[in-house]
């Protein structure tokens, strides 16, 4: 497995090996030792699974903050999606940046979002199953939205109708939703790693 750190502080690009013959192909797509030797050393707790009847449906962007905020690590299962973060954390050298990455399931690579990073995706195709594993439980008293278009942020998501839930299509700017993730006196947010 392979680890690549990428322009916003702590954000990485997890890439599996996959080992192919006239069947098909075999991929380890978590090895906690593996990923140790390589850096990594999160602790999951939950594994969560989205499907997407349409290509167009936007899921985000969404949060948990503390004491439940979560990193996420995020893979497609089938079809494809681009997928948003964006980072939240006040004092982070790269608060409010946002990045965006194409997952798809016939590539072997996973978006690591840490905690303190909104995240989202827009599906590119139809029948698209999502896979994130996360680093603390679901907490409805600790969920989070922020608008999907806000113009603070201008994420290019690559459509401009998309299918929404009611809760994304109320949810609110960053900037009229307070502090997420405030930093703390004295230090600097750094990598998550």
């Amino acid at each position: 497995m392979e680890i690549e750190p990428l322009e916003l502080d702590g954000a990485l690009l997890i890439r599996g090996r996959r080992f192919g013959d006239r069947r098909g192909w075999f991929e380890e797509t978590w090895s906690e030792p593996r990923l140790a030797e390589a850096g990594f050393g999160e602790t999951f707790v939950q594994d969560n699974l989205s499907y997407s009847a349409s290509a167009g449906t936007l899921r985000g962007l969404h949060c948990q903050v503390p004491p439940a905020a979560q990193g996420k690590l995020v893979g497609v299962l089938t079809g494809a999606i681009r997928d948003i973060i964006v980072d939240v954390r006040e004092g982070s050298p790269t608060f409010g940046r946002h990045l965006a990455v194409e997952l798809a399931a016939d590539d072997s690579v996973r978006l690591w979002a840490p905690p303190g990073f909104l995240h989202g995706f827009v599906t590119l195709t139809p029948a698209t199953r999502v896979a994130y594993k996360v680093t603390a439980a679901y907490d409805g008293q600790a969920d989070r939205s922020i608008a999907w278009n806000d113009p603070d942020l201008a994420i290019d998501w690559g459509v401009s109708d998309p299918i929404l839930s009611d809760k994304d299509a109320a949810a609110p700017r960053l900037r009229d939703a307070g502090p997420l993730f405030p930093a703390k006196a004295g230090s600097q947010t750094g990598s998550q790693r």
